[in-house]
């Protein structure tokens, strides 16, 4: 029976599968939302998984409770949400954005965190195991970019979602701790689909290519070995942990 339960969005590849598999391999219980199937994570008993798309944040209320019921939380010592799943696209400056992709884009890696935090919260609020959140955030929430508007706001948004209701369960009796983490620059899909713009399309592309090129991102694999350091240890509510911080 596992200590600790884990619902981590986007675990059918990237840092969410990865980080998954870490802590199925040291015996966590892991639940995974995500729209596809990781083959690699369905090989595990601990694992469940959950198809869902993030945009749909109506169902949201209904899936986390879904997923709480699958959990004996008397003899649970920590529950944790990791709100990993995210957009990039649109790439591009922000008067060719229609409003569709704008509301996809926000719905996905804003929203759905922030719905998805309310109801972990709200619905976890007997429990008396340890609770904590972990927004995965990026730099681009901190710096701005051209051709990045949209994602750059998202991300920025988290990270003071998170300052927010760090300071909202400051005085609560038992609160949950919440950070938001910048990974730095990881090797994931979202990174290939940067650099695999043309520079007329995507100005920014260069610079993805020149960091792809020399050598400065990080494997998921190496990562998933710190958030796993970051998830252990008790840091102050609402801040923004760099990845090479702790």
């Amino acid at each position: 029976m596992c200590k600790n339960h884990f619902i981590i969005t986007g675990t059918s590849r990237g840092i969410g599968e990865q980080l998954a598999k870490l802590l199925l391999e040291r015996g966590d219980c892991v639940h995974g939302i995500s729209r596809g199937n990781s083959n690699v994570l369905n090989q595990y008993k601990d694992y469940s998984h959950t198809n869902f798309d993030l945009s749909n944040i109506t169902g949201i209320e209904t899936l986390i409770r879904e997923i709480l019921s699958q959990m004996d939380l008397t003899s649970t010592e920590m529950i944790c949400l990791i709100n990993n799943a995210a957009m990039l696209e649109p790439l591009k400056t922000i008067d060719k954005c229609t409003a569709e992709e704008i509301n996809l884009h926000m719905q996905t890696t804003l929203i759905a965190p922030i719905v998805l935090t309310s109801c972990f919260i709200n619905q976890t609020d007997h429990t008396h195991s340890r609770r904590k959140i972990i927004n995965i955030s990026s730099g681009s929430g901190t710096y701005p970019a051209p051709a990045m508007s949209v994602y750059c706001s998202a991300k920025a948004g988290i990270n003071m979602f998170t300052q927010c209701v760090g300071i909202e369960q400051a005085n609560r009796q038992s609160p949950v701790e919440i950070i938001s983490v910048d990974p730095g620059m990881v090797e994931t899909d979202l990174q290939i689909t940067a650099r695999g713009k043309s520079d007329e399309d995507f100005e920014m592309a260069k610079y993805f290519k020149q960091a792809h090129e020399t050598g400065q991102l990080l494997t998921t694999e190496a990562l998933g070995e710190h958030i796993l350091h970051i998830i252990d240890k008790k840091i102050e509510s609402g801040n923004l942990v760099k990845y090479n911080e702790h």
